[in-house]
């Protein structure tokens, strides 16, 4: 019997969960206890394999101290779609960046950044560092093709 794939909005919520969670310094055991669940049931929640009610998801927006909102959110004016969600592994990959040290240091950086116009230009920065094609490698002739006197 095969496991059940999470649905992409489901582990989506539960990494932003498990980002603002981490962003605050907080177990999952404290979450679980604070919310009236256990810490496996948290550690679901955040893997996205249980979905998350809307009166629980009201309780940890509480114990986290952000809009439900927060949790649907891509970036700070657009609610959340499956475009761009890309494949379960993607939402992995994403989940893992954004709970690690180096993941949640530049998320803590850029959230205290309070111009939007400011915010704008890093996004459009990183996202034109990323999308930069690597520089093309020249390759030296072979030595039968320089002209003697610029031989080494």
């Amino acid at each position: 019997m095969s496991a059940k794939v999470p649905n992409p909005i489901d582990a989506y919520v539960g990494s932003r969960v498990r980002m603002r969670r981490l962003m605050l310094g907080m177990s999952q055991e404290r979450l679980a206890e604070q919310i009236g669940v256990t810490f496996q049931q948290v550690q679901k929640y955040e893997k996205g394999t249980n979905r998350i009610g809307a009166s629980r998801l009201q309780a940890i927006a509480g114990v986290l101290a952000v809009p439900v909102a927060f949790f649907f959110q891509q970036d700070n004016t657009q609610p959340l779609t499956t475009e761009g969600l890309g494949a379960i592994s993607g939402l992995e990959d994403l989940s893992e960046f954004l709970t690690s040290k180096e993941g949640l240091s530049l998320n803590k950086a850029f959230m205290k950044i309070n111009d939007p116009n400011v915010r704008q230009s890093v996004l459009t920065l990183i996202k034109s560092l990323a999308n930069a094609s690597e520089p093309a490698v020249t390759h030296a002739p072979p030595a039968a093709e320089v002209p003697f006197g610029l031989r080494n």
